[in-house]
């Protein structure tokens, strides 16, 4: 091997790993083909282990040279989808995307769809949103009366009257060139307004209907000047739905990429006259430790391979726009004219924009991948619980408490358990305050803590990795001390969720830790918290509901707590024993005590 790569050519090209097989299971480019493939077969403790175990496979390689590095991008790009390397970035995305095809005929039609047909036809897009697409379509129709039919238009057929009148042209829905309403050139005149709309293009279009609505009027031809007036209103509330970012942005591309767990996750933006005119995202599974920065070049390379079928059948005039807007920049610099990183103002704006609905698109996915499979779900949770906390251990099993009160009276708290990501209710845990007096929840948590985890280890039961507490800091340095005293902070992390903000807090650290609200592990988290404040809150007005009941009773004289027990079990409540009937409650404690228990709940009927 060593060989073979000391033979390898210093220029641009593509490099091919083969295993013992003969299969091809990775393909790179290179602007250095020697010094980037000498890079793998070095000491393997300074390589990934995805990378380790690609290098382990190895047993041939296989180079193409090319003249640049734009080349090697291209013929990498091709290899990869032809053969399918095992250890390369693998688009996930296989749908194929809706274009509006403006077809190569006469009087041209209009429709949507999702093949290319090499016949000169003009596509533009891809939409990722099909219901965009079809809002498109829906304007261009309100607007021009374009024809729908399969009829070949020649104009042989139409001057020897071959076609009859169809509905659409009696109801005014078509310009009717197949009996010759309309003449070629006034037809494809229309079609050149279209086109200006589906690229974004409507400033001077809405500028020149209002002209020409303006010299109807004063020609005093108002239907004409109305007909105007309403397509003008048309492009201007279609184009306000759109995003407006800024009028002076034009001919912009715009690349956000995120990652998350062997998985990319990009969004792409073209801008025209200040308005989001397209918008794509594409998913890549990572099967090897690729650099950041060779992920975004591929994403690029994607959205421009897609947009380029467009521009082959005459859709787009440009496949680069003359400004590329990226979060870091890629590994090759051949893309477009100006490609740079936005710092400040309404690009930087842009770019976060981007970048929020790459996010959206990774927790789409993710939410999909979820319902699918719900235990991979519950551990990419926990997982992202562990990274996110730095912990040592996964969080497998956690805790969390709560405390609850009213003005200090019942005093109770709860303790739910989850394990694995999910809620183990058998061992959910009831606690009723028994050392602190009034509605002090500080003591109360370092109670509860001390009591919980006392008790387990006297019994050997088995410690958590996190225990969560519901509150701000002074329920947490009270569980925290209640820990250090059992001297479990070394095999504990404790943390603490407040409501408002959901921000974290972590012993010793003055500043609150903010997930992403989106994220799995925060949702975690807020489960568990939610869990623990239901579980305790329902205790809490049992107890209470209880108190209230067994106060009422105790207050008549002569009623102890074996007549109590009874009336409760059959009665339930203090208000059902008022409704109830004297033979109703002569029958559950006899009629002597039914007469103390009437005269005391009902003293006005005596």
């Amino acid at each position: 091997m060593k060989e073979k790569i000391s033979i390898l050519p210093t220029g641009p090209g593509v490099y091919r790993f083969l295993d013992a097989s003969g299969t091809i299971i990775y393909i790179g480019k290179a602007k250095n083909l020697r010094k980037r493939v000498q890079q793998y077969f070095v000491n393997p403790e300074n390589l990934t282990t995805k990378t380790r175990m690609l290098v382990s496979k190895i047993a041939d390689i296989q180079h193409t040279v090319v003249e640049s590095e734009q080349d090697a991008l291209l013929l990498e790009n091709n290899l990869i989808k032809q053969y399918q390397p095992k250890y390369n970035i693998l688009l996930k995305d296989g749908k194929s995307y809706p274009w509006i095809c403006i077809k190569n005929e006469p009087y041209p039609k209009i429709f949507l769809t999702r093949r290319f047909v090499r016949d000169g036809s003009q596509y533009f897009g891809p939409y990722s949103s099909v219901q965009h697409a079809h809002h498109l379509l829906d304007l261009v129709n309100s607007l021009y009366k374009l024809r729908t039919c399969k009829l070949a238009l020649t104009p042989q057929a139409i001057e020897a009257g071959k076609f009859k009148p169809c509905l659409n042209i009696h109801i005014k829905k078509c310009y009717g060139p197949c009996v010759g309403c309309i003449t070629q050139e006034e037809y494809d005149s229309q079609i050149a307004n279209i086109k200006e709309i589906l690229r974004g293009n409507t400033g001077a279009l809405i500028r020149e209907y209002r002209k020409t609505m303006q010299e109807y009027a004063v020609q005093m031809e108002f239907e004409k000047a109305q007909e105007y007036k309403e397509k003008v209103e048309l492009l201007q509330n279609h184009y306000s739905k759109s995003l407006i970012v800024h009028p002076s942005i034009t001919d912009t591309d715009v690349f956000s990429i995120v990652f998350e767990k062997g998985n990319a996750f990009g969004n792409f933006f073209r801008l025209n006259g200040g308005c989001i005119i397209q918008a794509l995202n594409l998913h890549f599974k990572l099967n090897i430790e690729e650099e950041k920065e060779a992920v975004l070049t591929r994403f690029i390379q994607e959205i421009y391979q897609i947009i380029g079928n467009g521009k082959s059948s005459g859709g787009e005039k440009n496949l680069y726009a003359e400004e590329i807007l990226v979060p870091f920049l890629p590994d090759n610099l051949s893309f477009g004219k100006n490609i740079h990183i936005p710092l400040k103002g309404d690009k930087l704006n842009l770019l976060e924009l981007c970048t929020k609905n790459a996010k959206a698109f990774m927790f789409q996915k993710m939410k999909q991948e979820e319902i699918k499979d719900p235990e991979e779900g519950k551990n990419r949770a926990v997982l992202a619980l562990k990274e996110a906390l730095q912990m040592e251990r996964m969080p497998l099993h956690i805790e969390c408490f709560d405390n609850s009160n009213t003005q200090g009276t019942n005093p109770v708290a709860a303790c739910v358990v989850f394990r694995n990501g999910k809620p183990s209710k058998r061992d959910y845990r009831h606690f009723n305050i028994k050392t602190v007096v009034g509605a002090n929840d500080y003591a109360s948590m370092y109670e509860v803590v001390h009591r919980r985890y006392s008790r387990l280890l006297a019994e050997g039961g088995e410690i958590p990795q996190l225990v969560l507490i519901d509150g701000g800091r002074g329920q947490l340095h009270f569980a925290y001390d209640a820990l250090q005293d059992l001297g479990l902070l070394e095999r504990v992390k404790v943390i603490s969720i407040a409501e408002r903000l959901e921000e974290i807090m972590i012993p010793g650290d003055p500043t609150p830790m903010f997930m992403d609200k989106n994220s799995p592990a925060l949702k975690l988290l807020m489960h568990l918290r939610d869990e623990a404040h239901r579980f305790g809150i329902t205790h809490h007005r049992s107890r209470r509901t209880k108190n209230q009941i067994t106060s009422t009773l105790t207050s008549i004289k002569g009623v102890g707590e074996a007549t109590q027990q009874k009336l409760l079990q059959h009665f339930k409540s203090v208000k059902r024993i008022r409704e109830a009937s004297r033979e109703e409650i002569e029958t559950v404690v006899g009629r002597k005590m039914a007469s103390l228990i009437i005269d005391a709940l009902h003293p006005l009927q005596n």
